[in-house]
């Protein structure tokens, strides 16, 4: 990395951008999951179709993660960061405008890859700051992005009567992500990882921290895709729920994900990270056990809403162990533990759709939550260097 120590402004300034990023990315992605139905009546697509088109930007965003590997090795993690904002505000301002159907799965495609380069290259940028403050402040950029994703949503639905406000909210969404690559420059870090010299061998990833840190990634994201994806049909068809209380099912479990990631980074200076990364995975399987188990309307609801504050801040914690794994290549362990994102995502969504009984989804949550527990034995590798010493002194005393 950069041998400079950075002033404490250019540190502000750097948490600014990454939050910044960070916001961009949480609108850009609200605005255009919350236009797929607006896509569909615009083009008349099928339900199948939708799926591909969904498939494609998930298999585009794998590929972003591999390409912000590569340009964060030789350009560094800010350019990645440009170039993902940039192909998400292209992709955004193209489905904005009534294009043909084939340039529009294109432009979705563009979208994907610029959201998996953007998954990664947030969070190299976002470590690096957090190892400079020498303090917890992942959290709040992962807040940021929730905090963005509800003001997207919002606005979609205040503006999708009509074609015109839903290509209106989807090009401003798109400038914004534009405006952002512009000046991101001026505020991200530009420090790039070191360069081998030639004939001499890198030393190998610590590949087991991959895989342990990238299967809590997974296991989180098959949750939070789970509770996003089918949280209202199991409460409409599952509990029978009336019409003004099956939106409240996604509601609360947002509303609890963006509380939790407020809190998390206090909570990580007070306790350590270890302690905090236990609680998130107990509470989580607690609450997705509560959904999944009790047949009621109010218990199903808290268990969302104990879902939202358990995965809500274990996937900061975890892209935090990750950046700590191996500080000299932290980018590349980050580009890798973030593929583990993708798959998750897609069995949380897809899944649920083929094991769902005349009782809605319960059985998927049950899943979601066995999938969680085994991140219990990771949690010796979201342990901080002072929370090892500190257990250390205590083992010793």
């Amino acid at each position: 990395m950069a041998d400079l120590v950075p002033t404490p402004v250019a540190l502000r300034t750097e948490r600014l951008g990454v939050g910044a990023v960070y916001a961009a990315h949480g609108l850009s992605y609200a605005t255009i999951v919350t236009a797929l139905p607006q896509f569909r009546d615009r083009y008349g697509l099928s339900e199948d179709t939708v799926s591909l088109v969904t498939l494609t930007v998930v298999i585009g965003a794998a590929l972003g993660s591999v390409l912000a590997d590569r340009v964060a090795v030789r350009l560094g993690s800010r350019a990645g960061v440009v170039l993902g904002l940039t192909l998400q505000g292209l992709g955004l301002l193209t489905v904005a405008l009534q294009v043909p159907f084939a340039a529009f799965w294109v432009a979705m495609a563009l979208y994907g890859v610029g959201l998996g380069c953007i998954d990664a290259s947030a969070a190299m940028q976002g470590s690096l700051v957090q190892r400079r403050l020498g303090t917890s402040v992942m959290a709040s950029f992962f807040a940021a992005n929730t905090a963005a994703a509800v003001v997207g949503a919002l606005a979609m639905s205040a503006s999708a009567a009509t074609p015109v406000g839903a290509s209106l909210a989807l090009g401003l969404a798109g400038l914004v992500a534009g405006g952002v690559a512009l000046v991101a420059p001026r505020l991200l870090d530009p420090a790039r990882e070191r360069a081998v010299a030639p004939g001499v061998r890198r030393p190998p990833l610590p590949r087991h921290g991959v895989a342990v840190v990238g299967f809590v990634v997974f296991a989180a994201f098959t949750a939070d895709s789970t509770v996003a994806t089918w949280s209202s049909s199991h409460l409409a068809d599952g509990l029978h729920a009336s019409a003004t209380v099956v939106p409240l099912g996604y509601a609360v479990y947002a509303g609890a994900t963006l509380v939790t990631r407020l809190l998390a980074d206090r909570v990580v200076r007070r306790y350590g990270r270890g302690h905090l990364a236990v609680a998130t995975v107990a509470i989580a399987a607690a609450g997705l056990v509560l959904a999944g188990l009790v047949p009621t309307v109010w218990s199903t609801l808290l268990g969302f809403g104990l879902a939202g504050l358990g995965v809500g801040a274990l996937v900061p914690l975890a892209f935090s162990a990750a950046g700590d794994l191996d500080h000299g290549r932290s980018d590349e362990v980050i580009a890798r533990v973030n593929l583990f994102n993708y798959p998750g995502a897609v069995i949380g969504a897809v899944v649920p759709g083929l094991i769902a009984t005349g009782n809605g989804h319960g059985a998927s949550f049950l899943l979601a939550a066995v999938l969680l527990l085994p991140a219990l034995g990771a949690v010796r590798m979201f342990r901080t260097h002072d929370e090892a010493r500190v257990g250390a002194r205590a083992v010793s005393g």
